[in-house]
């Protein structure tokens, strides 16, 4: 069985590779978020053909790539990918405050995000927040809270990913679906603490 080690380029972001593909046959390879994080997996095409992926690791594979192309039978092979929308929280005004403003303001969002068990990816004034519970249900939390001067909208993966970094990738989408400790609703217990590592990445300690 062949084995699929690299792409070949990406129908979506390269017009040369669309143009190519027009009128070609396409087997689609539907991904999850968490397989999509992966360099190596045995992918299923739509057509119930299978696909075994081993990539270089660390590749970051992404919606529309290419990893295998015939002209001669006029039939290509590629990677559909699934993510998740996120909840983008800028800070942006809040920035504009006084210090004593933002660091109060910082440790209720904190406390907010940290309390529901939400992973997050700090990234300048925004932070992002995978989906990991019904969309209702993070907007309440967020509505409840009412931080004054931090704004906050659901933006889909796919329009957030050139902002970030593969670790952080991984950190909103490869396990959002597999580790989550979210619950259906909201809920209040023990005490929270936040701390952002080096890299801006938020760390939740309950006890």
């Amino acid at each position: 069985m062949k084995v699929y080690t690299e792409v070949l380029g990406n129908m979506n972001t390269n017009p040369e590779w669309k143009e190519k593909l027009a009128n070609v046959e396409i087997d689609y390879i539907p991904l999850d978020q968490w397989t999509a994080q992966k360099s190596r997996f045995l992918g299923k095409g739509v057509s119930g053909v299978e696909y075994p992926v081993a990539l270089k690791r660390h590749t970051q594979i992404v919606d529309g790539d290419v990893i295998d192309f015939d002209p001669e039978t006029n039939k290509a092979v590629v990677l559909k990918i699934e993510l998740n929308p996120v909840l983008v929280i800028d800070l942006d005004a809040l920035a504009q405050k006084d210090h004593e403003t933002i660091i109060r303001r910082s440790v209720e969002l904190g406390h907010a995000i940290g309390n529901q068990h939400w992973p997050a990816v700090v990234k300048g004034t925004k932070v992002y927040v995978p989906l990991t519970v019904d969309k209702k249900v993070m907007m309440s939390v967020m509505e409840t809270h009412h931080l004054e001067g931090i704004t906050f909208d659901f933006q889909t993966g796919l329009d957030i990913i050139p902002y970030l970094a593969p670790h952080e990738i991984r950190r909103l989408f490869g396990g959002a679906s597999h580790e989550s400790h979210a619950h259906s609703e909201p809920h209040h217990h023990g005490h929270t603490h936040i701390h952002f590592d080096e890299n801006g990445i938020a760390h939740e300690h309950t006890h």
